[in-house]
């Protein structure tokens, strides 16, 4: 009796473990597609141009005294005025930013003898973005009428740099497209699916322009020519060809 019970517990196991195998044999197995063609690997550089719509200047005050204290405090005196003209001249104050403050003495250097300090110099320098490049020229004056007599430079770049980079890449994908099917043409064969894309680098350089300050007063703002900021992207694609 416990041979036949033995029996039909085994024909049961059975009986289910069947359809599990079978199913397993019928599930789709995933593979990888296979190259059946030629690679063609391409790196390409994609470009956009247009004119910048924000530019990042420095400005700054740098006073003389006998003393560390009375340069610093006439340089406090005149900074506090250059800042107030460029809040006046429509920069936000999340937009300014000091970036030196510096007191050094200044010294006379004698033959045989130990330098002699003849009076100090103190520097303070803000980085200000100004978000409307047509109102640099104006930005500047203000600065320098105020009392500042310093200006290092002008760095010209985009608000919105992923509209650009975009471009860019749109334009290297392009590029890469067009001389992938140029070599496919030269083999006799064509360009069957892109198989892999890889970014090497997108980059916007800051257009730097030297400005020089005048402390004297002008009749009119300082001309400012922002021409174009270009983004470049390079890509490495990847093509089959058959």
């Amino acid at each position: 009796m416990r041979s036949i019970k033995a029996a039909a517990a085994l024909a049961i196991l059975a009986a289910v473990a069947v359809p599990s195998i079978a199913a397993a044999q019928q599930a789709p197995q995933m593979h990888a597609p296979m190259m059946q063609g030629t690679m063609l690997s391409i790196n390409a550089e994609g470009s956009s141009e247009a004119r910048p719509d924000m530019a990042t200047i420095s400005l700054g005050v740098t006073t003389e005294g006998q003393t560390a204290q009375a340069a610093l405090s006439e340089n406090a005196r005149r900074m506090n005025a250059l800042t107030q003209a460029l809040r006046r001249a429509g920069v936000a104050e999340r937009d300014i930013q000091t970036s030196n403050v510096s007191v050094h003495p200044q010294q006379q250097y004698r033959e045989n003898q130990p330098p002699l300090i003849t009076g100090y110099q103190a520097n303070n320098t803000v980085t200000a973005q100004v978000r409307n490049v047509d109102n640099l020229g104006r930005v500047i004056d203000a600065a320098v009428n105020a009392g500042g007599n310093t200006v290092h430079g002008v760095n010209f770049s985009h608000q919105n740099p992923d509209a650009q980079m975009d471009a860019a890449r749109r334009d290297a994908i392009a590029e890469a497209r067009r001389r992938a099917d140029l070599y496919a043409q030269a083999l006799g064969m064509r360009v069957e699916r892109i198989v892999a894309v890889n970014e090497g680098g997108a980059y916007s350089p800051p257009v730097p322009m030297p400005v020089m300050a005048r402390a004297e007063a002008m009749d009119a703002s300082t001309p400012i020519s922002p021409g174009q900021v270009e983004t470049r992207v390079n890509l490495s694609v990847t093509f089959e060809l058959r």
